[in-house]
């Protein structure tokens, strides 16, 4: 099931983008609604389960629309067009980003009490154009049962969200032009093996004999029935249910130091064996080998008495430190093209766009550095510091570098950096005493979209690329169409936010506590240096790196650095057993039935991804614009 190419060269219209952008807003819509009910986050994982299951059902009202009238049909690069803009514009809308950013701006003013003083600690640090703080307009939004729709309310919210949104396009078009730098190294020269884009590769590029294979739809049968059999059996108890439960192995640990393994639940699902399957099989074993390796650590630290340091072993500061490796890594594989694109802005940019890219690297890397001038000019406006603002930025993108790569190379199912974002990375190290109260207010903000980094874009930017140059798709239009998500998606997500919010109250308020409540403890009590949380980065970014360095010595060495990154995040919980199981299976293909049993395999893999997302799609559906409380197959 390789995908193939067509003699001739496919269509990409301008139809496409603005199908694309249509649909932004119902996607949008979509995912605040289900969020609001409870029924769902797509975006908490590499794959996001509501893109596929619209180009599923794209691909397939195609195929009518194909007999039709072929002229009218989309070509397979369009649907693969469509699918990357709904991808970078969930990412936007998902439960790691806009989610929280506009509880954010609703809430803040709202939840202030005489007993949390935040009024007297640091309301007057947060400018005004930044927030809603109209009691009538915020009472409406928290409680519902009004409507957004009134002259009042969408002027109060119209700067707070024209800024955010235009923030947030910035953001998304320098991670863009990051991704133009390293496009032709990652994508051409390396050639990595993106396993994340296969299924709507197929999807989309050979829907016709995709659609035909009949281990795809075993695959599709077997976990398609169980979300079936699963959601029947939340609506009526007497249904029989089948597994989905995250049996959690610590209440048989009680005593000390086995208690230290904390909480570790054993889920199975199918979607993540599917998803894992496609991953190598040196980082599907790191990946439950180094969650049992933390598990370790946390036992061993109850062994040696750390009682006195209750982040020890200080996962999350392990977990940045790996991904600052990641980063230095793959700058380092890529240094020789860098060195091109370099030389190449002295040349007047003669190397693109007739090698493929989509803008000439001078461009990118102007656009680049103009959009990082404009992320540092909102920072100082809105009250940070430039040596502050500088810094966070820096570490925000060489994190999104490393997750970037990590996933076109490796295809991760998760990579999540709960509490390890930029903004803790420096504040857990060099303590809050060194900051400014307007750098940890804006700290506080920006946790929108450095609270955990599951629904990164940056890397659907890059698989985009990807699958432009497996489908032939233009690049130039894949740039300007995916600039346009960004901004559609920014505007959208506001919209579609509020209009449930002031319908049904607001989802998640608790985001707000979790920031400001922290940025209260941090004006209160301030800290010094953590010298073990820096210990414990340095630790990671040394240890990721002699990983590395074994890995390109020893052939034999089965550690893969990504899975120590991997393994420290929050949401491996929930997968590493079902990456252990998939990895026992792939294994034993593997040594048993060679690459042709592995090549038969994959569309059955395919299948279990493809039906717990179709399936688990029409519940979420249902209890996001049936506003009842419905089955989720994610947890």
């Amino acid at each position: 099931m390789t995908p193939g190419k067509s003699p001739r060269e496919p269509r990409t219209r301008i139809a496409a983008i603005l199908l694309g952008l249509l649909l932004i807003p119902l996607n949008n819509y979509w995912l605040m609604a289900g969020a609001t009910w409870g029924s769902g986050y797509p975006t908490t994982f590499s794959l996001f389960f509501n893109v596929v299951f619209s180009l599923f059902f794209l691909t397939l009202i195609n195929f009518g629309i194909q007999r039709l009238s072929p002229i009218l049909a989309l070509s397979a690069p369009e649907l693969l067009l469509i699918y990357v803009m709904l991808s970078v514009a969930s990412g936007i809308s998902g439960l790691d980003m806009m989610q929280v950013l506009i509880t954010f701006v609703g809430g803040v003013k709202w939840m202030a009490t005489p007993e949390n003083e935040w009024r007297e600690l640091f309301f007057r640090y947060i400018p005004d154009w930044l927030v809603v703080s109209d009691p009538f307009t915020l009472q409406g939004y928290h409680e519902g049962e009004s409507t957004f729709y009134l002259a009042r309310h969408i002027t109060r919210w119209l700067t707070p969200v024209l800024i955010w949104s235009g923030f947030i396009t910035v953001l998304a078009f320098v991670m863009l032009c990051l991704t133009v730098i390293v496009r032709k190294q990652w994508i051409e020269t390396e050639k990595l093996s993106y396993p994340i884009i296969q299924l709507p590769l197929h999807l989309a590029l050979n829907s016709t004999s995709f659609f035909r294979n009949k281990a795809m739809w075993l695959g599709f049968a077997i976990a398609g029935g169980m979300d079936l059999i699963n959601g029947l059996h939340f609506l009526y108890p007497v249904v029989p249910g089948f597994g989905g439960r995250l049996y959690d192995l610590s209440p048989f640990f009680t005593d000390a130091p086995w208690n230290a393994i904390g909480w570790t639940p054993i889920p199975i699902f199918p979607y993540a064996v599917g998803l894992a399957f496609f991953m190598p099989l040196d980082l599907s074993f790191s990946c439950w080998f180094f969650y049992l390796f933390w598990k370790g650590e946390r036992i061993m630290g109850s062994i040696l008495g750390m009682h006195s340091m209750p982040r020890f072993p200080y996962i999350e500061a392990q977990t940045s430190g790996a991904y600052i490796g990641l980063c230095v890594l793959a700058i380092w594989m890529t240094r020789r093209h860098l060195q091109r694109v370099f030389i190449d802005l002295f040349r007047g940019g003669s190397y693109a766009p007739s090698s493929g890219e989509p803008i000439s690297y001078r461009t990118a890397v102007l656009g680049l550095l103009f959009g990082f001038a404009l992320l540092i000019a909102f920072s100082l406006k809105a009250g940070m510091t430039l040596l502050v603002s500088l810094i966070f930025f820096l570490l925000y993108f060489i994190l999104a570098i490393g997750i970037t790569r990590m996933r076109a190379e490796l295809g991760s199912p998760v990579h999540d950096l709960h509490r390890a974002g930029a903004h803790l990375m420096m504040v857990n190290t060099i303590g809050t005493r060194h900051f400014s109260v307007g750098d940890l207010t804006m700290f506080s903000f920006y946790q929108f979209f450095n609270r955990a980094y599951r629904g990164h874009i940056m890397p659907h930017q890059l698989e985009g690329f990807k699958l432009a140059e497996r489908s032939r798709m233009k690049t130039r239009r894949l740039f300007w169409a995916l600039v346009l998500a960004a901004g559609v998606g920014s505007v959208t997500s506001f919209w579609a936010a509020l209009d449930t919010s002031y319908r049904f109250g607001v989802p998640n308020i608790g985001k707000v506590t979790e920031s400001f409540g922290r940025l209260q403890r941090w004006l209160i009590a301030p800290t010094s240096v953590d010298y073990a949380a820096f210990i414990a980065i340095v630790v990671g970014f040394l240890f990721t790196l002699l990983l590395a360095l074994l890995r390109m010595s020893l052939f034999w060495w089965p550690l893969h650095p990504a899975g120590y990154a991997v393994a420290g995040n929050w949401s491996i919980n929930l997968f590493w057993f079902s990456i252990f199981i998939s990895w026992v299976i792939k294994s034993v293909i593997l040594r048993h039935g060679g690459l042709t049993l592995h090549r038969k395999s994959v569309p059955f893999f395919m299948g279990l991804i493809l039906g717990e997302f179709i399936v688990g799609g029409f519940w979420m559906i249902r209890g996001a614009f049936w506003g009842v409380p419905t089955y989720k197959f994610l947890f």
